[in-house]
């Protein structure tokens, strides 16, 4: 391999990389590579802050040996190198995640004229994201045309799956990929050489760097390169990657309607078949979302609890105004209703934790071998009306209400619990707790909820034989209700405002378009500062 550096200036790196990805580990092995090949290196780091707030960077300067002699410009001996990337100045950009990608290319370190820009576009999502009351997840495919357009070339793929498949680490894919693209004047076998020196998952490193190494030499262009805002020619190099999250959600949802349309009973259980063959009644685009909140709620319950979801649904289907095209106010009556009757309390909470399926992937995501044991722990800090509203009605109400019983929690509870669901015990406590689904319909909380909706589906059903598009904002409406203590508190406080909203707007000729922009205001902060807003200039008094 031929190296492309000519000119008397260090070839510039910048590594972006959370914990444990081996940010580090592959900046050493980058610097090791070209110290072997006579190269002065010189790697540093500054590390960012908190869990997904920030990503260190790791940066890397690599200036060629002198061809004329031992010393560099006027007599120096070695070449003075920078500690931290220059914006505009960089040559090769490795992004671990997707997001980072995006944040090289906001603080300059990716250029349109100079760059090759490396990312994995799986996803890793940020604190902002998680804790947005609604969906807060930033767009990938915004996130990766930032990242076309912000460099020369786009090298992007999922290299978190070539890791994850031969349990490795994603730093050895990427490694592998630097290698690939052939940016760097190296050959393979020095690439090599520092895995091969490790020590550590030799092996599983190898094979992943080669996966990586061969999806950047040979790459496939899945889309045309979108023209750049910019005069400077850019090359596009993207590599096949599988399917996001809502593609396949999209494929799958139309799998099932069609199955749906001749077979609602082979999408569900045996107890739910006879159940499900009635959804046959149903507007044929609302039948995929219903069977899927049949097989929910008769989870979360039974299926008396099933057939009452359903029973539900059919109120919407018979005045659904497009009943035989899209169903759209029947398909998103069967999603939120399905949503609020599978509400959280400590039951559900507690038979999701002991679930098969949820230790096998922590077990897969710990990458434990058969024959080894782990511990999961389960930090709790159970209050006041978590307890009271799993207990019956009638006495929930009453211990809710006194001040010795919530003195007595206070001080059990006022630093936390710790359970070890991998024990007999803890594993036994929890397993008791989902146990009580059979009380459920008896307990305080039900109850409250049952009424709760009762009214939000009247006000729903009534308005939609006056505006469809109405009912069915309302229906979105139970979005804002999540969590519990301050933050489930703050979502019935904010559901409250909209059904009163949506009901001193019905009969305005744009009362959806007003109720969607209160419903998106009312997720935009706990403070209600921006729904109170809203409210002023959308609500006519």
């Amino acid at each position: 391999m031929t190296g492309w550096y000519t000119g008397q200036r260090p070839i510039t790196l910048a590594i972006l990389a959370m914990g444990g990805e081996g940010g580090g580990v592959l900046s050493d092995w980058i610097v090791e590579v070209a110290e072997s090949a006579d190269y002065f290196a010189q790697t540093t780091s500054v590390p960012g802050v908190a869990q997904r707030t920030g990503s260190t960077v790791y940066y890397v300067e690599l200036f060629p040996p002198s061809r004329t002699g031992h010393t560099i410009g006027t007599g120096r001996g070695e070449p003075v190198l920078s500690v931290f990337p220059t914006p505009g100045e960089v040559d090769i950009v490795i992004a671990s995640e997707l997001m980072e990608a995006a944040r090289a290319v906001q603080r300059g370190f990716t250029t349109p004229d100079r760059t090759t820009l490396f990312t994995s576009t799986h996803r890793v999502y940020s604190i902002d994201e998680k804790m947005a009351l609604g969906d807060g997840r930033v767009d990938s495919a915004t996130l990766l045309d930032a990242a076309r357009r912000g460099s020369k070339r786009l090298i992007a793929s999922d290299f978190m799956a070539v890791a994850d498949h031969h349990r490795s680490v994603i730093s050895a894919a990427l490694f592998g990929a630097v290698a690939g693209s052939g940016v760097l004047p190296f050959t393979r076998e020095q690439f090599e050489e520092p895995i091969r020196g490790f020590g550590k998952g030799v092996e599983q490193s190898l094979r992943a760097f080669a996966d990586g190494f061969s999806a950047a030499a040979t790459p496939t262009v899945t889309e045309p390169p979108i023209p750049p805002r910019t005069s400077q020619p850019v090359e596009l190099t993207l590599i096949p990657r599988p399917l996001t999250a809502d593609e396949r959600k999209t494929r799958e949802n139309k799998r099932r309607n069609e199955i749906a349309a001749s077979d609602p009973g082979a999408l569900v259980g045996p107890k739910l078949r006879k159940l499900a063959e009635t959804v046959r009644d149903l507007p044929p685009a609302a039948r995929s979302m219903t069977l899927h909140g049949l097989v929910r709620t008769a989870v979360y319950q039974d299926t008396s609890y099933s057939r009452l979801y359903l029973s539900r649904v059919r109120e919407f289907a018979a005045v659904d105004p497009d009943a035989e095209g899209s169903a759209l106010l029947t398909t998103e009556a069967a999603r939120q209703i399905a949503l609020w009757m599978c509400y959280q309390d400590t039951i559900q909470v507690a038979l999701q934790k002991i679930r098969r399926h949820r230790m096998d992937r922590i077990r897969s995501e710990a990458r434990a071998e058969p024959d080894q044991l782990i511990q999961v722990r389960e930090y709790l800090h159970p209050q006041i009306d978590e307890i009271t509203d799993t207990m019956p009605a009638r006495v929930g109400s009453v211990l809710r209400r006194s001040s010795t019983f919530q003195r007595l929690v206070r001080k059990l509870t006022r630093r936390g619990m710790t359970v070890n669901t991998s024990s007999i015990t803890g594993y036994t406590a929890l397993s008791i707790t989902a146990r009580l689904r059979p009380l459920r319909p008896r307990s305080l909380r039900y109850q409250r909820e049952q009424q709760a909706i009762n009214e939000w589906l009247k006000a729903a059903s009534t308005t939609a034989l006056l505006d469809a598009d109405l009912a069915r904002e309302i229906l979105e409406c139970q979005c804002v209700l999540k969590g519990y203590g301050a933050t489930f508190e703050h979502g019935a406080d904010s559901f409250g405002k909209l059904m009163h909203a949506a009901h001193k707007l019905t009969g305005h000729p744009d009362a959806a378009e007003r109720l969607s922009k209160l419903r998106a205001a009312a997720l935009a902060d706990e403070t209600h500062t921006a729904l109170t807003i809203e409210l002023a200039a959308a609500v006519p008094s």
